[in-house]
Order: C-alpha cells, then sequence, then structure tokens
C-alpha cells in the first residue's frame, strides 16, 4: 500500500510526533491511509500522496494541522470503565471532600478529553452528589489539542447511539435534553465544564494546580520519554494529596519517579513525599 513518496510520508510521521506526541510506525499505514482520505476528499486533493506533499511543503498550514487532528484517537464514551467512577464515588471524593471542608473548592481536570464525554460524566456524578458539596466551588478544566474536537464537545450534542453507549436511562432522563435524533447535555451540567484548547507536549504551567487529574488512554501512544516528561510536568500540577487517574492499561512503573500507586486503587496514583522524589530525575 503506497501512500506516496517515502519522504513525505516518513517527514508527516514526524511531524505528527513533534506536534501530538503520537507514533504512527510503519505498521500503522492502514490507519493514515483510512483517516487521511476523507480529508483529501473534503479538501478536494486527488489523493492521499498528493495532500502529504503538500503538508511537507507547508508544514505551519491549516491542512496540516488538519491532517495531525485527523491521526488522533477520538475513541471516547460516557462513564467509560466504570471502575474510575466508582473509585470516585466511593474512596476519593469521600476523602477530597474531608480534606477541602475549610475552602469548599474543588478543581478537577480531564485532560486530552476528546468529545467530551468524560468531562461530562464527571459533571454528572458531582451533581449526583450534590447533597454533600453542596455550595462548594467546583471546577472542571477539559482540554484537547484538537480544536475540532473541542468545537464538538462545548455544543454538548450527542447521537442515540453515543448516549445509550454508557448513560443509563435515569441519567438520560435527569441530564439530557431531546433535540431532534439527537441529545444535549442539560445546561446545569454544561455549565460545570470549561474547554480548553492545550496541547500536553507544550507544558502544563499556565493550567494552575488541581486536586483530581484524569488522563486516561493517552500515554499509550507516547514512547517513553514523552510519556516520563509528560508524568513529571502533571505532577506539577497536582496538589500534594491529589490524585492522578490514567486508563486500565497505562502505569507509572519505570517512567515517574514523581509518582506511587494508591493502594486499593486500580489505576489511580498519587505524588510521592517530596523526601522520596528527591533526586529522581528522568532523562532527557
Amino acid at each position: 500500500m503506497s501512500l506516496g513518496h517515502p519522504d513525505d510520508v516518513e517527514a508527516f510521521r514526524r511531524l505528527v510526533l513533534e506536534r501530538s506526541g503520537l507514533i504512527l510506525s510503519a505498521e500503522k499505514d492502514y490507519l493514515l491511509k483510512s483517516r487521511l482520505e476523507p480529508i483529501a476528499r473534503s479538501e478536494g486533493i486527488a489523493d492521499v500522496a498528493a495532500m502529504l506533499r503538500q503538508v511537507r511543503l507547508a508544514p505551519t498550514a491549516r491542512l496540516a494541522q488538519r491532517c495531525i487532528d485527523g491521526m488522533a484517537t477520538h475513541e471516547s464514551f460516557f462513564f467509560r470503565d466504570n471502575t474510575p467512577f466508582d473509585q470516585l464515588r466511593e474512596t476519593i471524593l469521600p476523602a477530597l471532600w474531608r480534606a477541602r471542608g475549610a475552602s469548599k473548592s474543588l478543581r478537577i481536570w480531564s485532560a486530552a478529553c476528546s468529545s467530551g464525554q468524560e468531562p461530562y460524566s464527571l459533571a454528572m456524578m458531582l451533581q449526583e452528589e450534590r447533597a454533600r458539596f453542596g455550595d462548594w466551588r467546583i471546577d472542571i478544566l477539559a482540554t484537547d489539542f484538537s480544536q475540532p474536537i473541542l468545537e464538538r464537545a462545548r455544543t454538548g450534542l450527542y447521537s442515540e447511539f453515543e448516549v445509550r453507549r454508557g448513560l443509563s436511562e435515569q441519567r438520560q432522563a435527569r441530564f439530557l435534553v431531546r433535540e431532534g435524533e439527537a441529545f444535549r447535555i442539560a445546561p446545569e451540567v454544561r455549565a460545570m465544564v470549561q474547554f480548553r484548547h492545550h496541547n500536553l507536549l507544550d507544558g502544563m504551567a499556565t493550567l494552575g494546580r488541581f486536586d483530581l487529574i484524569f488522563c486516561r488512554n493517552v500515554l499509550i501512544y507516547f514512547d517513553p520519554a514523552t510519556k516520563a516528561k509528560t508524568l513529571e510536568a502533571i505532577a506539577g500540577c497536582l496538589n500534594p494529596d491529589a490524585s492522578l487517574i490514567l486508563g486500565s492499561a497505562e502505569t507509572v512503573v519505570g517512567l515517574a519517579g514523581a509518582f506511587e500507586p494508591t493502594p486499593g486503587l486500580r489505576g489511580v496514583f498519587r505524588v510521592r513525599a517530596p523526601a522520596a522524589h528527591a533526586g529522581l530525575r528522568i532523562a532527557s
């Protein structure tokens, strides 16, 4: 399967890695073809080969960024995997209610939020727990490096298939409003989430600090060095008693000296005490 001149294809692979951290090996050429062909058609370009040549000649142009966005895996659904949300309700949130009782504030980050189902799921759960936090200030920041997918997330509009994939009938009735053949997230849930364009590779100093970070099913696409740097940067965004929740297939073992597993919780990690973290460095 030819995608065009090898130099053009390799230049695109490097561009995707530099801009997004995604690794596109030669074994994933089928993915390049399937995801780039619709873009070429919509742009009125003859084929993928011609488009990759254009991208190589103008790597900072709109077309290049659209192609990079198109390579991201935007698989997402409401209350995905269940276990992280069960642990959040049963263990993590009660601990935060106790720890933040004086400030009555909670800040959560959904990193690489894709089409928005994860941050909206968090907002729905917090709405269900409203009796616990009452007049608390709760901020949910949701970020992604793809502008188009963020615009879709902001609409809060989902198909019936997307809604049924993860939402019980009770949650559908409480948190969704039907609009024709689709459903829109209820205003009180949408109001809890702020969407912002952000690339994990660009650093996190401008994001502030958080009490809880969801960064699920993202690191699996990065090489070890990029994973390690990303985790170290995330550690700097977490309050000392905060939690990082990764995907079921992800771990910090061998990657980030800043983190340690939280006993009894799957996929939940916390920042090590300063003394334990001192002297640990990740090679660049």
